[in-house]
């Protein structure tokens, strides 16, 4: 019995083996070719909407192997700073859809998290889902106060399903870890710890349920958007029932009964609504995705849904990234990578003046241009090809935003042909900046200052003592760090092996000599003593040895 998970564990390498030869990805898995990476740098055909033949076949690849794999995919998507820029707008066009479950296990889900059947919880309950995914599937259902909802049920065998593919996961990792050379500048158990974090936390609707509250309570009142309400009572960590929205998914609308302007208009609203969560709201949803917006039955609204991908931006990023739009406006761009830095932004110090030169690249390429010339799309294309160039650690918040923009920015090209989401997010922009310069705001960040400077000099009493105890005790450990001086050493090294070598040598003449000179008995060889000549040879090879290796070194 206790080989059967092994057993199953090989057959599930082996199927992954077999889809990747298939979408042309097999050498990966050929010890002779460990540096075939589809993620190594080199120059590879994009196409016109970002993407690329490898960036298609590893979406098609992750698609085929299921809905773990999909889910890691979404994952490396909002990674650019490890996965090419061609695949990263590939992968970001993954959709999590399987084939649903059986009525018979929703049944069961219900009765053990709400502790009720599905006749007493729900007045009706369509047993048909109406979408499912890798962790669970939606059903519409009526309350017994007549609410309409939709209630989300987690797969049973979900949790179990899932750590299966993480074993296998991380055995994959630890692989590349130790051996493929062309993964050296990431660390692929980290990776994979990131997603078994996010996939873990994905298991817990409860977490789903109060990113959802928090978005109704941020839109309350809003004409134009609308976020479906929680029902506490009916949901729990694998039951999540929320209010149903009444209108047509986005990537099912026809467009062809729209005129364009209704279209613009369409493509604005939604623009409008994450602007107003990124600027304002600082909490944002981070998959503007066509399956997650509703276009609804009242004219000129939009409805939003599935918020278990959620990014938050607190007041402080907020302030900096302003710092960052005054200093881009001002053209002071040297002091962009500062900016960067004290956003999160992380790079090797050896390659500032190189980041630095990227930047500054980047942004004279724009610089004058209007923001109806300038494509959204190709500058964040452009941005994240600098991101993985440079290997940049990027806060996951902000890679989810630009994720979010990117995707943003292409469901309204679809919509309208002229869209340009930096145009929306000027006035929003412009809002934040005015308002962090109010007198309100100064006087409030005045007084915030001057609380952590009054609290830093009531400390610093406290903190030279306990540096002076330290002192005194002994406990005060100085390091250094040196630079180039390996070299240095090992020509001391050599110097002095040199040295020694011909005091050595100097020493065997002398003693040859005295030999010679004082020895009365023992054999002779051309009238001197024998251990003179032995002395003498030993002297004269050493010497030769010596001049030799000063020759060889050219420095005479």
């Amino acid at each position: 019995m206790s080989t059967r998970p092994a057993v199953r564990q090989l057959g599930r390498l082996s199927e992954i083996a077999q889809v990747a030869a298939k979408h042309g990805f097999g050498y990966v898995f050929d010890s002779r070719r460990l540096d075939g990476l589809p993620f190594r740098h080199r120059e590879v055909e994009v196409a016109q909407d970002g993407g690329s033949s490898r960036g298609q076949r590893l979406r098609a690849m992750l698609d085929e192997l299921g809905p773990t794999f999909v889910k890691f995919g979404q994952l490396l998507s909002t990674r650019p700073d490890v996965v090419p820029p061609d695949i990263v707008f590939e992968l970001r066009n993954l959709q999590d859809a399987v084939t649903p479950f059986s009525y018979e296990y929703v049944e069961q889900v219900i009765q053990e998290d709400l502790g009720l059947t599905v006749e007493q919880a729900f007045l009706e309950f369509e047993r048909e889902p109406v979408a499912a995914a890798s962790i669970g599937q939606v059903h519409r259902a009526i309350l017994p106060n007549g609410r309409r909802v939709v209630v989300k049920v987690q797969r049973p065998d979900a949790p179990r399903q899932i750590e299966a593919d993480l074993e296998l996961m991380y055995q994959a990792a630890r692989f590349a870890r130790d051996r493929i050379k062309a993964l050296a500048f990431i660390d692929p158990v980290a990776l994979v710890d990131e997603f078994a974090r996010t996939v873990r936390q994905e298991l817990d609707y409860r977490a789903e349920a109060r990113n959802a509250e928090q978005f109704h309570k941020n839109f309350a009142g809003h004409p134009r958007v609308k976020v479906p309400r929680v029902y506490w009572s009916y949901s729990r960590a694998r039951v999540l029932t929320l209010e149903r929205l009444e209108g047509v998914q986005l990537k099912d609308v026809d467009l062809a009964l729209y005129t364009i302007e209704e279209r613009r208009r369409l493509a604005t609203t939604i623009a409008d609504a994450w602007m107003a969560m990124i600027f304002r709201h600082g909490f944002f949803h981070a998959d503007p995705h066509p399956s997650n917006i509703f276009v609804l039955e009242r004219a000129g609204q939009i409805g939003l849904v599935d918020f278990g991908m959620s990014g938050k931006l607190t007041d402080d990023d907020l302030s900096k990234a302003t710092r960052l739009f005054i200093d881009v406006v001002n053209e002071n761009v040297d002091r962009l990578p500062r900016d960067l830095a004290a956003l999160g932004v992380r790079y090797e110090k050896s390659r500032e003046e190189e980041f630095t030169a990227e930047i500054r690249d980047l942004y004279y390429r724009y610089y004058g241009a209007s923001l109806a010339e300038i494509d959204p799309i190709q500058v964040i294309r452009e941005v994240f090809a600098v991101i993985f160039r440079m290997r940049l650690e990027l806060p996951t918040r902000f890679v989810m935003l630009d994720r979010a923009i990117a995707t943003l920015g292409s469901v309204g090209l679809e919509l309208y042909p002229d869209f340009n989401v930096f145009e929306v997010a000027k006035p929003y922009a412009r809002e934040l900046l005015l308002e962090r310069f109010t007198p309100r705001r100064l006087a409030l960040r005045a007084r915030q200052q001057g609380t952590d400077y009054a609290r830093i000099l009531l400390d610093a009493p406290y903190q030279i003592s306990d540096i002076l105890e330290e002192i005194r005790d002994g406990q005060v450990e100085i390091g250094f760090r040196h630079e180039g001086l390996e070299v240095l050493f090992d020509r001391l090294d050599k110097v002095f092996n040199r040295l020694t070598v011909a005091i050595i040598a100097v020493g065997g003449v002398i003693g040859s000599s005295l030999i010679g000179l004082f020895a009365e008995e023992g054999p002779t060889i051309v009238g001197l003593h024998f251990l003179s000549v032995i002395g003498f040879s030993l002297s004269a090879l050493l010497s030769i040895w010596i001049v030799w290796g000063v020759v060889r070194s050219g420095r005479l």
